[in-house]
């Protein structure tokens, strides 16, 4: 059958049916196609149902979900040591119904995990990836993200009230049908009780933290953004002055903690948006590169700069205080709390030291092209010379800091913005000075711990890590650990001790430190406290710090430093600082034959008194004479784990004579060259 078209040309029924259903097909996999794409862009396309746990929440919704793992190069038999390349996901969501400001997430990783990225946050200690977590966990603050408002405040927008932090790295051990999930995942700002979490199958575990109801937050001014907080060491980076592609920032270092110190400090952190330092003022940085500059986008958008005055180009710079000749250089200096070549003192000692101050000129790329567009940098760290370690956290927004008026009226001025930097004292795995006992009781010496300071794996050969460090003679304390081998032999010889066929390793400290009984009597007793220095390095304005528990309300007085019980700041502490003019530990220097005569470290050293009024039974032979915690500079130090035997009656040995006779010799002669 055939019908005619407009066109006046006949075409068959069948070649119309196959026409009308080849355009129908056509039609059909069209509409398909475009309802697909239109329902990944409709902004009211429906979301996926949030968790029943998410919907009971009154508070901050923790979730962690592993996505997958793979194994990695190289293929072994043994699954413990086996690595495997890993993606998982955390979700912080805020349910409550208050603002949660700088917020921050604890995850117990526990399979030995290697972080290798965590996108969407950054780890509070500063570490730079990759970094191992897989032993204490880690800590995350949110970074771009820092603040998660309410639903209340945004009507719902996940995008405002919700961080997510996308994890990638390598774990080790665990079969291949294992899940390695975290031991347990919390938020750790102040206020908030997190239950254990719940886990959702093998991959998936969530945790609702509400507010403690015990929990009393200190009163405080109300601010627009967050309250200051407390820490071992604040740092604050001001913004001065600002201009459309660059602006003045002045950063301030302020030691808060009673014991806290930092020598020869080292201040680094990372640029997140291109910036770099064109000058400084009141520090400088340690390499002036400016490759990255020239060759990157600051050197495409600022194409007439002369980058060879550019004072750094390093996305992360390390920076140093000026020593102190540089202090009124009118290019550089001319700074209150500067150019004191990095020392900062605890406030105890010197508050004017307590503090160091800087400034720098930042320019920045776009398309931060306006005044306002500042980004502080991240990721900070400060370290110093044997002095505690810090963990430094997320530079916080907190209110503009308020400045004398430069005019000198009785005015303030404020601060363009400012964030604030909270690092806290760590405790060190491995310390750098150690402590060793002896009294008038005991012929020997306890000297420091084998491997006090740590043991590198190249010595173990030759030495024993894990022996019991060999008793000594006391003129054995004043010579380097190189030269007591043949005194330590010669010692065990004499009083039969045995002498293992591996020798322990040293102690590796590049300060010791002597506490000896020097007496004890009806009404009190003495101790006589030794310094030494096996460094290179010289300790000016040096202080050491002992806890005495027992004996700390009987303290007299000092004879040769300068002592104070620390009442308020420390607990039975007695803080123990250099006379002016002895306030210098010098460095090791060479003997008068260097050829035949061991290296002399530096010394300095001075007799304590104690009283019996407080603890009229305290038993000294006991050990109840000496310190249970040492700290020199802030860093505590390792302390013996036995304590000198009673095995001399109540004389003084011969070698603790020679001890004090050769010490007081030195101390004589080098104040007499002094």
């Amino acid at each position: 059958m055939m019908e005619t078209s407009n066109m006046g040309m006949r075409i068959p029924w069948t070649s119309r049916a196959s026409f009308l259903h080849a355009m129908l097909v056509v039609f059909l996999v069209f509409s398909c196609f475009r309802v697909e794409i239109c329902y990944g862009q409709d902004e009211d396309a429906v979301v996926a149902a949030p968790p029943p746990e998410q919907e009971d929440c009154d508070g901050i919704f923790l979730s962690y979900t592993f996505t997958s793992r793979e194994k990695e190069l190289p293929h072994t038999k043994n699954m413990s040591a086996q690595a495997w390349a890993f993606k998982s996901e955390a979700t912080i969501l805020n349910a409550g119904s208050t603002e949660l400001k700088a917020w921050k997430m604890y995850i117990g990783f526990q399979h030995r995990e290697i972080l290798v990225a965590a996108e969407g946050a950054q780890m509070v200690d500063g570490g730079d990836l990759p970094v191992d977590v897989g032993t204490k966990g880690a800590y995350f603050a949110g970074y771009p993200m820092t603040d998660l408002k309410t639903m209340i405040d945004t009507a719902g927008d996940y995008t405002q009230i919700q961080a997510k932090i996308a994890f990638k790295g390598t774990q080790f051990g665990m079969g291949e049908k294992s899940t390695p999930m975290p031991k347990t995942i919390s938020i750790v700002n102040d206020g908030f009780k997190c239950p254990a979490a719940k886990f959702k199958g093998k991959t998936a575990m969530s945790v609702c933290c509400k507010k403690d109801p015990k929990f009393k937050a200190k009163k405080v001014e109300k601010t627009k953004f967050m309250p200051r907080q407390n820490g071992d060491l604040s740092i604050t980076y001001d913004v001065m002055q600002t201009y459309t592609m660059n602006y003045l920032a002045q950063v301030t270092i302020d030691n808060v903690h009673p014991l806290g110190r930092l020598d020869h400090w080292n201040l680094t952190w990372e640029w997140m948006r291109g910036e770099f330092i064109n000058t400084m003022r009141g520090a400088y940085t340690h390499k002036k590169d400016t490759s990255a500059c020239l060759y990157g986008q600051a050197g495409k958008f600022y194409k007439d700069l002369d980058f060879s005055q550019v004072m750094n180009c390093e996305k992360k710079p390390v920076i140093t205080d000026l020593p102190a000749e540089r202090k009124d250089d009118p290019k550089v200096g001319k700074l209150p709390s500067c150019c004191r070549n990095g020392t900062i003192l605890p406030s105890l000692m010197d508050k004017a030291q307590s503090q160091s101050i800087f400034q720098l000129q930042v320019f920045k790329i776009p398309p931060d092209d306006n005044r306002t567009a500042i980004t502080p940098p991240q990721q900070w760290k400060i370290s110093g010379v044997l002095n505690p370690t810090y963990r430094c956290g997320p530079p916080i927004r907190v209110d503009p800091t308020q400045f004398p008026d430069p005019s000198g009226l009785q005015a303030t001025s404020d601060a363009i913005a400012s964030w604030q930097v909270v690092c806290n004292i760590t405790k060190t795995p491995v310390p750098r000075c150690c402590v060793s006992f002896s009294a008038y009781y005991s012929t020997s010496v306890i000297p420091c711990s084998t491997c006090a300071c740590g043991c590198k794996t190249s010595e173990t050969n030759k030495c024993n890590p894990k022996a019991s460090a060999m008793l000594l003679p006391a003129e054995a304390l004043l010579v380097p650990f190189a030269n007591r081998t043949e005194k330590a032999k010669a010692w065990a010889k004499i009083k039969h001790y045995d002498v293992p066929k591996k020798l322990p390793c040293p102690d590796n400290c590049g300060v010791s430190l002597n506490w000896h009984i020097d007496s004890d009597y009806s009404n009190g007793w003495t101790a006589r406290l030794t310094l030494f220095n096996w460094g290179t390095d010289q300790f000016q304005d040096w202080y050491t710090a002992v806890k005495m528990n027992k004996a700390y309300q009987d303290y007299e007085n000092v004879y040769s430093f300068n002592g104070t019980r620390m009442e308020k700041e420390v607990n039975n502490t007695i803080l123990f600082t250099g006379l002016k003019g002895l306030n210098y530990l010098v460095a090791i220097k060479n003997g008068t034959d260097p050829k035949k005569n061991p290296m002399i470290p530096g010394k300095q050293q001075s007799v304590i008194s104690f009283k019996k009024k407080h603890y009229h039974n305290i038993d000294i032979k006991a050990g109840q004479g000496f310190p249970t915690r040492v700290l020199f500079n802030g860093e505590e130090c390792a302390l013996p784990k036995v304590f000198p035997k009673n095995n001399a009656g109540h004389l003084k040995s011969n070698a603790l004579l020679v001890l004090c006779i050769a010490i007081m010799s030195f101390l004589f002669m080098t104040n007499r060259f002094h």
